[in-house]
């Protein structure tokens, strides 16, 4: 039996779907974004002399990094970056570490890479375009079972 909604509630029964749709997929898109993005690993080191001393940040900044991952350890901290901000039409996934963006899209790549796109892990350069492609299927998934 199809649901009844007086023509007065339409408003506010979609109003409701939408914002469902619209907090499932940003929970969804933060998921996908964690999966998909490389984690540093001490393993992809044969040995600790070949891990550099220092990296460059897009912005020229030198931060030490061999020091680093030694004293903290690795793994994790740009995937666990991901954060999300879920308004009442609108959801965002985003990441404020400033290494993000060579590692996901390629782009503003660090001296220290030579102008080659590398990560040490397996990854597609991009990947964030392809999560919000995946997404546009997952939403309208949704509609169609609400």
């Amino acid at each position: 039996m199809a649901r009844e909604i007086n023509l007065t509630d339409i408003g506010n029964h979609f109003e409701e779907k939408v914002q469902t749709v619209v907090r499932k997929a940003t929970f969804q898109a933060e998921a996908d974004l964690k999966q998909f993005t490389p984690v540093f690993s001490l393993d992809n080191y044969p040995n600790l002399d070949s891990i550099p001393n220092f990296f460059t940040l897009p912005n020229g900044q030198v931060v030490p990094f061999k020091k680093a991952l030694l004293d903290r350890g690795t793994g994790g901290q740009l995937r666990e970056s991901w954060q999300r901000k879920i308004g009442k039409f609108q959801g965002e996934v985003f990441t404020t570490v400033e290494y993000a963006e060579p590692v996901a899209y390629g782009t503003n790549l660090p001296p220290s890479w030579g102008g080659r796109y590398r990560t040490r892990q397996q990854t597609i350069k991009g990947y964030p375009e392809l999560v919000a492609k995946q997404l546009e299927q997952f939403i309208r998934d949704e509609f169609r079972r609400s």
